[in-house]
């Protein structure tokens, strides 16, 4: 096996020798099994152990802390929900909870700021906000049609900036306007993960490594290792879900791909902007993401790594040079001043999907069986409320974020194959299609209002 500072940017950068802990000795017992030791995990640990320091906490990884998405992605710690306002309030029946859980996710950026400073976990965060560029007149009026839609909702969190308070931020090629929030903090998501795998452990929960869990049932998990029986049993395995048993449709691992540059001198930064590290994207719909990280690098990844049928997942699908290419064009042509810079790390991962393209969090009293997850590539902060929402769940108290309207979500599995793989893929096909269409014409895109719900728009 390739190297765990291979991973990524993050894993090579986070000052951490990523050697793995002890695995599994046999079969073994605690009071919470948790599975998964990325974010969700991690944090539901951290603050099931503040919150009861007595509990027997047993958090059960396949390979290290940080391993899977976690440690991979593009680093936005943001208030970005996969599902949108109008969803909430249908699940809910309710607008005020629908904002309720919005204003839990602002909130939960700078819970994940605070966390972070106080345990002493130097992360790299700086809470810049997130700038989404409209680069021809379809993104505008998109763009527009966003921040019209937060007014509705009396919003004031998600404002429209003109071409140039948009070029002042970021001066990118063909930028017509943007919106802005700050609700969003640039962050280095190795470190945070790694820091709180520390600090958990220091607290006395067991973190063993190295040990894959194959199947999960009320009062145990089962591993290659052994057995963790258990009361309370909570699922955080996001885009390898489908490798338990029983639950090989209940997510899909979608790939996200990134690259980075070396750093970069001021001059250049002077060129491009981002001034306050603020997160950025585009109003397209094939998403590309991108930060300027701590140390001076431009990160920027995006979507189009195809889906892989039997929904694969293979340390071979981390690479695909076709999507590392188009993402090092597209990079160039947003910020022509980068042509010749170094590429220093090319990377992915898979970030989990469910059918409707909405995360849930849940615990059934009854058999003791727990999960969060189908974050859908926004779950850095998530994965924190998620986490606080499993803490009252699981000690019964009332902090207002068991009511919430993704609580108790369980989201429709996802198609057999080859169905899902035909069609996955054709939707993000059409979305790129969708995009060319846009530049050519300068309109909405037809193509898109027809393909979204496969891709979740």
């Amino acid at each position: 096996m390739r190297s765990y500072a291979d991973l990524s940017l993050w894993h090579d950068t986070c000052g951490d020798p990523l050697e793995p802990r002890p695995a599994l000795a046999g079969d073994t017992s605690a009071d919470v099994a948790i599975v998964g030791a990325g974010f969700t995990g991690l944090w539901t640990a951290y603050y099931l152990s503040e919150a009861r320091p007595d509990l027997r906490i047993v958090v059960i990884e396949a390979e290290i802390a940080g391993f899977g998405a976690s440690g991979r992605n593009g680093g936005w710690c943001s208030a970005l929900f996969p599902a949108s306002l109008d969803t909430l309030a249908g699940m809910s029946g309710s607008r005020e909870a629908a904002l309720a859980q919005h204003e839990a996710m602002r909130a939960t950026v700078d819970e994940v700021i605070a966390v972070a400073a106080a345990e002493g976990i130097d992360a790299g965060i700086a809470k810049g906000g997130t700038l989404t560029l409209a680069r021809g007149p379809a993104q505008l009026a998109r763009a527009r049609a966003e921040v019209a839609e937060a007014a509705s909702w009396g919003r004031d969190d998600l404002r429209l900036l003109d071409a140039a308070e948009a070029s002042a931020r970021l001066s990118a090629t063909g930028t017509l306007g943007a919106t802005y929030t700050p609700d969003c903090a640039a962050i280095h998501p190795a470190r945070l993960a790694r820091g709180l795998a520390r600090v958990v452990e220091a607290r006395g929960v067991t973190i063993v490594e190295r040990t894959r869990a194959t199947a999960i049932a009320p009062g145990r998990v089962v591993t290659e290792r052994g057995t963790v029986r258990a009361d309370v049993v909570l699922r955080a395995t996001e885009g390898y879900t489908r490798t338990l048993t029983g639950l090989e449709r209940a997510m899909i691992p979608v790939y996200s791909l990134i690259v980075a540059t070396e750093p970069l001198p001021e001059s250049t930064w002077a060129r491009i902007g981002l001034a306050e590290r603020e997160t950025f994207a585009d109003h397209r719909h094939m998403i590309v993401y991108g930060q300027r990280s701590a140390d001076g690098r431009m990160v920027f990844g995006g979507r189009g790594a195809p889906y892989h049928l039997g929904s694969r997942i293979s340390p071979a699908d981390d690479r695909d040079e076709r999507t590392f290419r188009k993402l090092e064009a597209t990079l160039v042509e947003m910020f022509p001043v980068l042509a010749g810079v170094r590429i220093t790390h090319r990377w992915g991962g898979a970030l989990g999907v469910p059918r409707d393209w909405c995360a849930s969090v849940g615990l059934d009293a009854a058999t003791g069986l727990g999960w969060a997850g189908g974050y859908v590539g926004d779950g850095v902060a998530t994965t924190n409320l998620a986490a606080r929402t499993l803490r009252d769940l699981v000690l019964g108290v009332d902090s207002g974020l068991a009511s919430l309207p993704w609580v108790g979500h369980r989201s429709p599995d996802w198609e057999p194959e080859p169905l899902r793989w035909l069609g996955v893929n054709t939707g993000l096909r059409a979305m790129a299609l969708a995009d060319a269409e846009e530049r050519l014409t300068g309109r909405p895109s037809r193509i898109a209002r027809l393909v979204a719900p496969l891709i979740g728009g």
